[in-house]
């Protein structure tokens, strides 16, 4: 199954991270930006998930689809973006899900190389 078919509207995502120290992140995330089969994207605001990417550039992503399944992600950190367009996207549909300010606090697009996918159970 191709990778952007694993995603579903209304499913709800985790990402995890570590900091450098090996302290420990979690956070509610967007369904991710397929990019291809190999990178997906997701847009960042200053938060801890962000500063622990820059820290260490392994992640892992859980996505929990409106079923009941789902596809877990083994991440590793490709790039960071300031603009651009991707980004631009991002910050409208936060203003549409969220609100008018969501959208200025998404400051980054985080890109990662997809390094496993696995099913979620």
């Amino acid at each position: 199954m191709k990778l952007a078919n694993r995603f579903e509207d209304g499913g709800t995502g985790v990402m995890a991270t570590a900091g450098s120290d090996g302290t420990v992140n979690t956070a509610v995330y967007a369904v991710p930006h397929v990019i291809d089969e190999n990178t997906v994207a997701w847009g960042m605001t200053e938060g801890r998930t962000y500063r622990f990417t820059k820290e260490n550039p392994h992640a892992a992503y859980l996505y929990f689809s409106p079923r009941g399944d789902g596809v877990r992600l083994t991440l590793a950190l490709k790039s960071i973006e300031t603009s651009g367009e991707l980004l631009e996207t991002i910050r409208a549909r936060a203003v549409d899900t969220v609100g008018s300010k969501a959208g200025s606090t998404v400051k980054y697009v985080a890109y990662f190389r997809v390094l496993e996918t696995r099913p979620l159970v």
